[in-house]
């Protein structure tokens, strides 16, 4: 849209070059498929997501196998959801609107019947790995190296059909959904590539080529762009495209969404600190998330301004139109979820919202009501055209329409008041000065009612979802499918040189070379300026003397934690603030991670932080705690793990994870590797004899025992004596630590 009279594929920006009219075929099969495939992901990553729920207030729900317990699923569910259902959706969108605002067929049939395989293996990758503990556990790129390298293969086959697409147009100018479409293609190939570094271990583990500090910028920087990149610009496309051709009216400012794409792709890319806020990473670095998060209202509001404004003169329509109900549901979503973020951001609502359930309703608005929304929007759009049909029920999917809305209403505002009642119950003192709530516990089941909501709100949703699909089924049941829609439109000639000069973006709008470069600019500036300085000088990261290596069976216990999804539950990180350090201990410091292999700070407290746990219970309390909490804690909401008391440790490549972790940078001696095992073991054997010494007699061979060393290990650092800690630089064949 190039002024306020324009809409897709029609005026100056659709305007093709006088010549012969070529007749050719859209390729409706690929949108198809995606359609298909999102379908069905949808149900799967949202019943997924609908058990993850009920296990955080029946624990033992399903717990009768490892693979089915909640640190497993919950990755599973994120993963669903992000890259089954709204990954599908993304590329619905793309590869119907595409090839109608080029006036072109998709580059290759071929090229796309790879992307749609490639991407399907991928989930069912995830499916088959992330339930059997499979995991780097950096959030929402849980996924191993072989299958990252599998996900940047396709997404290189999706990039070449789709830039070959743009180049092979007969439109001159490229609409604004486009740009946005390549933005995404860019953006995320940079953020998953750089965060995806690492050394692997074997075929299915690998260790994070950062550690720490470093490795939390990383990860959220690509996290939060994630969103950005993934959840967001390919769904601004979407917006931009479908609203205009539902509503047959005109985008509502062409300079308005120029400010909107440079301005929001630009500042996005710098906000990922934000989620480290009075954490060990530096302060200059979560500063700069904080300042360009909030900078980020402008820019994200200006494209729900744009939408919603689109909509003048259309609103009778609103009433009836379930597709047009959907895209405003979904705008404003977008509208309160990118007003809140950088609300969020702020470091006085950041101390009370982080580590909540307020961020869970946070995200739950964006990716339930904006990213759900509009998908199901185009499904209700695209599937009766593809089938020269009309929609089977308008009822139905306005029933549904208000399932979604009573869904997300239901879902989110329950944890709203659940996340604030946690910060505030956390925070609270006596007047003695003590912690009002000195027991976790007691915040835990104060909000277990908001909990029942949610699965509420969830079940409301999920309902609402299977009526889509069955509308949908029955839409395409009642129409005749048509794999190649047929158009036509003028091929592009060279123009003559016009006098007088020409607006700088309608220039760059027809150079889509140009404009990717630009784009990849735009994007890069914001991660080399945060990262760069965090690598490079040392002063960012001051090292602490006491800290040390793992030892063998901390590593083995620590991997465990991951395989378990732990960190879903428990931070490891005390933020220096009087409530914290009261209840937790001493706040953590930068220089107590440099040989974290990734970085286990985690995002949610659903139990207490463990970040200075070692010690502070014996060993015992630990056996019996992991077997059954609530043997120790009445009233927890945590699984047990009866599993870890009857696995043998796995320890085949205990020798090999010492030689990736050395090459990492942590000092292991050379040709430690060779006495690993043996130290393993004697550390093992002492603490089976302190459990037997209590009544808890376990083989020093089991997965619990590991699991006992780690967290044992955690925070002791800190506490030791350097001089003490520098006699046991590395672990002896007495046991070690």
């Amino acid at each position: 849209m190039h002024d306020v009279t324009q809409s897709p594929g029609d005026g100056p920006n659709a305007q093709r070059d006088a010549g012969a009219v070529e007749t050719f075929a859209y390729d409706n099969a690929i949108v198809r498929n995606f359609i298909v495939a999102t379908s069905i992901w949808g149900i799967v990553g949202f019943l997924v997501g609908l058990i993850v729920a009920i296990k955080l207030v029946r624990p033992e729900f399903l717990n009768v196998i490892p693979q089915l317990s909640y640190g497993r699923l919950r990755p599973l569910h994120t993963n669903a959801v992000i890259f089954a259902f709204a990954g599908n959706a993304i590329f619905v969108g793309v590869y119907y609107s595409l090839q109608r605002l080029c006036k072109a067929r998709m580059f290759s049939d071929l090229l796309s019947t790879i992307h749609f395989w490639g991407w399907q293996l991928i989930i069912v990758s995830a499916a088959l790995t992330l339930p059997f503990g499979f995991t780097t556990s950096k959030e929402y790129a849980e996924l191993e190296w072989p299958i990252d390298i599998a996900i940047t293969l396709v997404w290189v086959v999706f990039g070449i059909n789709m830039l070959g697409t743009i180049y092979k147009r007969r439109e001159r100018h490229m609409y604004v959904a486009v740009w946005f479409y390549l933005s995404t293609f860019i953006t995320v190939a940079l953020l998953h590539v750089v965060n995806s570094f690492g050394l692997p271990v074997s075929f299915l583990k690998s260790y994070s080529l950062y550690a720490g500090v470093q490795d939390a910028l990383v990860q959220w920087w690509y996290g939060h762009n994630a969103v950005a990149f993934f959840l967001t610009t390919p769904f601004l496309g979407i917006m931009y495209y479908f609203i205009p051709k539902a509503s047959g009216r005109p985008v509502f400012s062409y300079r308005l969404s120029i400010i909107h794409f440079w301005a929001l792709i630009f500042i996005y890319i710098w906000a990922g600190p934000h989620h480290l806020l009075y954490t060990a990473l530096p302060d200059w670095a979560q500063t700069l998330g904080t300042v360009f998060s909030f900078m980020l209202i402008a820019p994200s509001w200006g494209g729900m301004v744009n939408g919603l404004l689109t909509l003048r003169g259309a609103w009778d329509r609103v009433r009836e139109d379930p597709v047009l109900k959907f895209m405003v549901v979904g705008v404003t979503a977008y509208g309160m979820s990118t007003f809140e973020g950088p609300m969020m951001s702020l470091k006085n609502v950041n101390a009370i919202t982080h580590y909540t359930d307020y961020v869970i309703a946070h995200v739950h608005v964006g990716a339930l009501g904006w990213n759900g929304g509009l998908t199901f929007a185009m499904l209700y759009y695209i599937v009766p055209r593809i089938y020269g049909t009309t929609l089977f029920s308008v009822r139905l999917a306005n029933t549904h329409f208000w399932l979604l809305t009573l869904g997300v209403l239901f879902y989110s505002i329950p944890l709203y008041i659940a996340g604030i009642t946690q910060a505030l119950m956390w925070k609270e003192f006596t007047a003695d000065g003590a912690l009002r709530y000195g027991n976790f516990l007691e915040t835990v089941v104060r909000i277990l009612p908001m909990y029942w909501l949610r699965i509420g709100g969830g079940t409301i949703f999920l309902i609402g979802a299977v009526l889509c699909l069955y509308n949908l089924y029955k839409t395409a049941a009642s129409g005749v499918f048509q794999p190649g829609e047929t158009a036509q439109a003028a091929p592009l000639r060279a123009l003559p040189p016009t006098p007088g000069a020409k607006a700088w973006h309608r220039v760059l709008e027809g150079r889509p070379t140009q404009f990717a470069v630009l784009t990849f600019v735009a994007v890069v500036i914001g991660g080399v300026v945060e990262y760069v300085p965090t690598a490079l000088i040392r002063a960012n990261i001051p090292t602490i003397a006491t800290v040390q290596p793992y030892t063998p069976l901390e590593i083995e216990g620590r991997d465990l934690y991951i395989r378990e999804g732990c960190l879903g539950c428990h931070s490891q990180m005390i933020r220096p603030m009087r409530a914290e350090t009261e209840r937790y201990g001493d706040y953590s410091k930068p220089g107590e991670f440099v040989y974290d292999h990734p970085f286990l700070w985690g995002s949610k407290r659903t139990g207490p932080d463990l970040h200075r746990v070692g010690g502070k219970y014996p060993d015992s309390w630990h056996f019996l705690h992991m077997k059954n909490p609530r043997s120790t804690s009445p009233g927890s909401i945590m699984p047990g793990y009866p599993w870890m008391y009857t696995d043998k440790l796995d320890d085949t490549h205990i020798e090999g994870k010492i030689i990736t972790l050395r090459k990492l940078g942590v000092p292991y001696p050379e040709g430690y590797e060779q006495q690993a095992r043996t130290d393993m073991q004697a550390q093992a054997a002492q603490i089976a004899e302190r459990l037997k010494g209590a009544g808890m007699e376990t083989p020093a061979d089991r997965e619990i025992v590991a699991m006992i060393a780690y967290l044992q290990r955690l925070g002791t650092d800190a506490r030791a004596k350097p001089a003490a800690t520098q006699a046991a630089l590395m672990p002896t064949h007495e046991g070690g630590r």
